[in-house]
Formats: C-alpha cells, sequence, structure tokens
C-alpha cells in the first residue's frame, strides 16, 4: 500500500494567485488531492484552473449568497466514489464553504469555516456553524473514518498564535467560544495531525497582509489536518509549507498510507 498525498491551501482568490506560481507550486509537491478554499470565484472560473492541472478532476462549491465571495474545491488525481456538497442545512449552504468527498478508506471534509468577523458581529453565528459541522463529520465517521481539511479559522492555543494576549477575546479565530469549538472536535476524536507530531512546535499558516506581518512571521495556524482517531496508524507525516507564497495563508500538507 502507497502513501497518499494531501494538501490543503486558502489561496485568498483564485483568479489571483494563478497569476503567481501556483500551477507550478502544485506541480511541485504533486499531492494526490488538493482542497482549496476561499476561491472567491463562480464554477466557471475555477474550471480555468482545472483545465491547467488535467491530471486531477475538479469538485468546486461557489458561494450563492455573493459572487466572488468565499468558496472551496477539491483536486483529486483518482475520481471519489461520491461528492456532495454542503450540509444539507440551509442557513449553512449559501456561501460554498464544504465538500465531502468519499472514497475508498475515508471521507475528505474540505471546508472554510466562516470568520467571526469585525467586532465579532458574527460570533453567535459562528458558534452554530461549529455545532453543526461537528454533527456532520461525527454522522460521516458512523460509516468511515474522516479526513478534515481547511481553513478552520481558529488559532487552538497559545502556541497557534504569535501574539496571544494581545488577541485574545478581542479578536476573530482567537475567543473562547472559537477555541471550545475546536476543542469538541479534539474531545470528539478527532486528532490535530501536525500537533500529534510537533507538540512544540511554533509554525504559522496565516499571515495578515498588513504591517508585514508574513516578513516578521507574526502568523496563526488556523488551516488544519484533523483526522479520525481510527486513522492514526496511517498517518505519516503533517507539514506546513510556508515556503510556498502567493496567499496569506500557505499550504498545509498530510501524507497517510491508503489505497485511497
Amino acid at each position: 500500500m502507497s502513501n497518499l498525498k494531501l494538501v490543503s491551501w486558502n489561496i485568498n482568490g483564485i483568479r489571483a494567485i494563478l497569476k503567481k506560481d501556483f500551477v507550478e507550486n502544485i506541480k511541485k509537491m504533486n499531492p494526490d488531492i488538493f482542497c482549496l478554499q476561499e476561491t472567491k470565484a463562480q464554477v466557471e472560473d475555477v474550471k480555468t484552473a482545472a483545465q491547467l492541472l488535467p491530471e486531477y478532476h475538479a469538485y468546486i462549491n461557489s458561494s450563492k449568497a455573493r459572487k466572488g465571495y468565499s468558496g472551496t474545491a477539491i483536486f483529486s488525481k483518482k475520481e471519489p466514489v461520491s461528492v456532495v456538497y454542503d450540509l444539507g442545512h440551509d442557513d449553512h449552504d449559501q456561501e460554498g464553504r464544504v465538500i465531502t468527498a468519499e472514497y475508498q478508506d475515508f471521507f475528505l471534509v474540505n471546508v472554510y469555516t466562516p470568520n467571526s468577523g469585525q467586532g465579532l458581529n458574527r460570533l453567535d453565528y459562528r458558534q452554530t456553524w461549529d455545532e453543526v459541522f461537528l454533527k456532520h463529520l461525527k454522522a460521516l465517521e458512523e460509516k468511515k473514518p474522516v479526513i478534515l481539511c481547511g481553513d478552520l479559522n481558529v488559532a487552538h492555543q497559545e502556541i497557534d498564535i504569535a501574539r496571544a494576549k494581545q488577541n485574545y477575546n478581542k479578536s476573530a479565530g482567537y475567543t473562547q467560544q472559537e477555541i471550545d469549538g475546536f476543542s469538541n472536535y479534539i474531545s470528539n476524536g478527532f486528532v490535530d495531525t501536525f500537533r500529534h507530531f510537533y507538540p512544540e512546535e511554533i509554525k504559522y499558516s496565516y499571515w495578515n497582509y498588513m504591517f508585514n506581518a508574513r516578513s516578521r512571521n507574526v502568523g496563526w495556524r488556523i488551516d488544519y489536518f484533523l483526522v479520525s482517531s481510527g486513522l492514526l496508524d496511517k498517518i505519516r507525516s503533517a507539514a506546513i509549507h510556508n515556503e510556498y507564497e502567493g496567499s496569506d495563508h500557505c499550504p498545509v500538507e498530510l501524507e497517510l498510507e491508503s489505497a485511497y
């Protein structure tokens, strides 16, 4: 059984990143499956990227609420058994934030979790989202193990954010409610794969474009691969690739033993 490589990347706009080294970077990483968040595009726009990477099958979810906002995509060398878009929940299915692909050995869920917003004006909605989304994951897990990837829009622990004290309970992505929402994934049997391998390493996946945050490494770790605990013995490595640029996020990677 060979190793399967998965990559997840919040690209902050497919049209913008295609003008950079995106295609070359994907070819360098050479994932079997890669998942994108924040495509900020309609289906036809994302298909342009798919034409540049013809070895992949593309599955695309775009925002119905407003164009050029949110959006997710899964690119896979092997066709999944099935693909489901959204959560089947009207309140949460307007922004193209979730794609669930079923493979032989697991479900893969790609998510762009809602941000709690300026002034935390969406924090209540975010808490409801976390509850509904966890139910989705647990329902899938009754059938086969789950791999969850994406921008979860939360730094889980102090080690995951450069300026924890200044941001705690003031900034979207580092309130106690959001931290508790992530902790519920962990207490329900999901494993943060990067922390599994690197419990004390400080490494970030997102840097605000303002204030030269990336060059000063004032960042957040908010992009994740979580897996059902039953998959843990199959996991071979986890990585954060901050050598790749083109977005305010960098790609994160998971390698596991699977025929997929």
